[in-house]
């Protein structure tokens, strides 16, 4: 490296303590972090994309540095989703410094990389006092059975009121009113559950009825809608 004159010049004072990096947290351990290697965790980011019209969750599981498991969820834009497709391939393999100085595609990817490696440089993860951290297969338990990502869609103006159209238990297909007109309940058909049942050879009649339920005060209402169509 170039040194200036002026510095050249000037005389050596040396260095007093030096205690190094503050430990973290990190898979139930304090480690204290001076390489990319040394950083592991899984952690959450989320992120939006500069026009603000879509959103991101990321979801990374980080051993030694190195990005075993990757789960990209995103809700509000169509190249979006082509762009998470591309993120999947990408990030396995590589450090965690890499991923954040790569070209995830999309803005909200990108913000979501950005803001989940501070949480895991900084010790902020799900698995931070969790004894050797969690198992790469953990991000699927996100997403529970059916291995679909948790949504809620809910509609409303000021005109005709409230629809639900998807809550975590899954896909609403009727919503329960009382006599004031107000939502009391609903059906749902877990959409997750329905393809399990058909690829395992059931009908999709019978395949429907295992996986729809109702929640709340279905039962016994004034009224129900489908929320799609009226």
């Amino acid at each position: 490296m170039q040194i200036s004159h002026e510095v050249q010049n000037m005389i050596c004072v040396k260095k007093g303590c030096d205690h190094g990096p503050a430990p973290i947290p990190e898979e139930g351990r304090w480690v204290a972090v001076k390489e990319i290697k040394d950083v592991s965790g899984v952690s959450h980011g989320v992120g939006r994309c500069a026009p603000q019209q879509g959103a991101c969750k990321l979801t990374l599981n980080v051993k030694n540095g190195i990005i075993e498991e990757a789960l990209v969820e995103t809700i509000g834009c169509s190249g979006m989703t082509h762009s998470a497709a591309m993120a999947g391939e990408i990030l396995p393999g590589k450090t965690l410094l890499e991923a954040l100085n790569t070209d995830l595609v999309c803005d909200a990817i990108n913000c979501a990389m950005r803001e989940l490696f501070l949480q895991i440089v900084y010790g902020r993860t799900q698995s931070a006092f969790s004894e050797d951290g969690l198992p790469i297969g953990a991000g699927l338990e996100d997403l529970g059975k059916g291995l679909r990502s948790q949504v809620g869609t809910i509609y409303s103006t000021q005109a005709k009121g409230v629809r639900y159209l998807e809550m975590a238990e899954g896909y609403i297909t009727k919503l329960a009113l009382d006599e004031n007109g107000e939502v009391i309940g609903y059906e749902n058909v877990q959409l997750g559950k329905l393809m399990e049942f058909i690829t395992n050879g059931i009908p999709a009649d019978e395949a429907l009825k295992k996986a729809t339920s109702k929640y709340g005060r279905f039962d016994g209402a004034a009224s129900y809608i489908n929320p799609r169509q009226k």
